[in-house]
Order: C-alpha cells, then structure tokens, then sequence
C-alpha cells in the first residue's frame, strides 16, 4: 500500500488478534472511535455506487505486499451468539502487516460487514475504494484509527458478496497524505468455500463472575 505509511512499526500479530476478538464480540453499535459498529446497525451505505469521485493528484506505485489464503475463525462468549470472521492478510517481504480484510458474519444475522485493517498517514476523507474484476467501485468509510491501524468498515450489499464470491481479484484504492492513489490487488480464489465452510479455529471467550 502506501510506502510513507508502510515503513512505520505495525501492531503485533496478537495484539491486532486481541483486537479482533475484542470488536468481534463487542455488543455495541455506532462508528465512534474505538467501537466496531454492531452488524445490523445502520443503512447500507455501500449498496450503490460511489456518488462523490475523488480527484487525486496521481498514482504511485505500491510496494510488494504477499497475500495469504482465506480463512475462516470464529469466536464466541457465553450467552451470545457466535461471530465469524472470512480473512486475508497482506504482508511485505519484511513481514510487516500490510493489510487485512475480513467479512465479519454473526449467528443468526444475515449482515455481513466488511472489514479493512489499513496503515495510518492516509487521507481519511476518500475512504477505500474496491472494486470487484473491473466491475461496480463502492467506497467504504473509515470508522476509527488506533496508534498504528485505521479501520475502514462498511455493511455489505449482497451484491458485493456475491461479487465477492464468483470474482478473481478484488481491487483495493486508498488515498495517501500526498493526495495520490495507490493500490493493490488482492486474490478472491477460495473465498466462498471457506466462507461458507467450517471454521479453522473456534476461540472461545469465558466470562468471569
């Protein structure tokens, strides 16, 4: 992705699976910093094209970033029904977190919400643009930021997860500091059979009393 942002520290492997658990079970709604908005609060905001285009002064070339396969974990805590989450990581050759995306699904739900872990030192107002196989561009907002991640968050349309599902490549866009666009392509091979699959992990989460 953006190289400015990427040469800086990244959260930890588990501290940013901390994180996860934490806003997978979270029970709280509402894109205030530092709260992951509930699966089925809110309109689709991204069930439609991308009405406002931003401008950027140019592109910039991103720096290599390998992906891993999709895969499926799930998280529960008694009394509440289990989360699920489809993701793919991205990380440079240094093995620093580039990005990551996941399709955050509750039991008994039919939300689905889609979920990118981006760098800091980007230009928050253009959101990040993806597109499906040169298909519809949606735009999903950035919701929160931590020290070293911000967090774009939006609910899926079923058009896009089925997009999603059948395509080969998912087109990701942000904007940086520098209004100049840069990119990366990530692999959909594999996304629907593990998203409609058994979960490779089951984390469960015990409540003190």
């Amino acid at each position: 992705m953006v190289a400015q942002a990427f040469s800086r520290p990244r959260l930890s492997s588990f501290l940013l699976s901390t994180m996860c658990l934490i806003a997978s079970i979270s029970g709280r709604s509402g894109p205030s910093y530092g709260q992951q908005p509930s699966l089925d609060a809110g309109p689709q905001a991204s069930d439609t094209p991308i009405a406002q285009e931003f401008a950027p002064r140019g592109q910039r070339m991103a720096r290599t970033i390998s992906y891993s396969d999709w895969g499926k974990s799930c998280f529960t805590t008694p009394g509440t029904k289990m989360v699920c989450r489809t993701s793919i990581s991205g990380t440079f050759e240094t093995g620093q977190s580039a990005v990551r995306v996941d399709l955050i699904e509750r039991e008994g739900d039919k939300a689905t919400r889609l979920q990118m872990f981006l760098p800091v030192g980007l230009y928050l107002q253009a959101g990040v643009k993806i597109t499906v196989d040169q298909g519809t561009a949606y735009r999903i907002p950035y919701i929160w930021c931590l020290t070293n991640t911000c967090i774009a968050s939006d609910l899926a349309p079923p058009t896009l997860l089925k997009e999603l599902e059948t395509g080969n490549t998912l087109l990701l866009e942000v904007v940086d500091s520098s209004v100049l666009t840069v990119s990366t392509s990530l692999p959909l091979s594999g996304l629907a059979a593990v998203r409609q699959g058994p979960a490779g992990k089951v984390f469960e989460q015990a409540v003190d009393e």
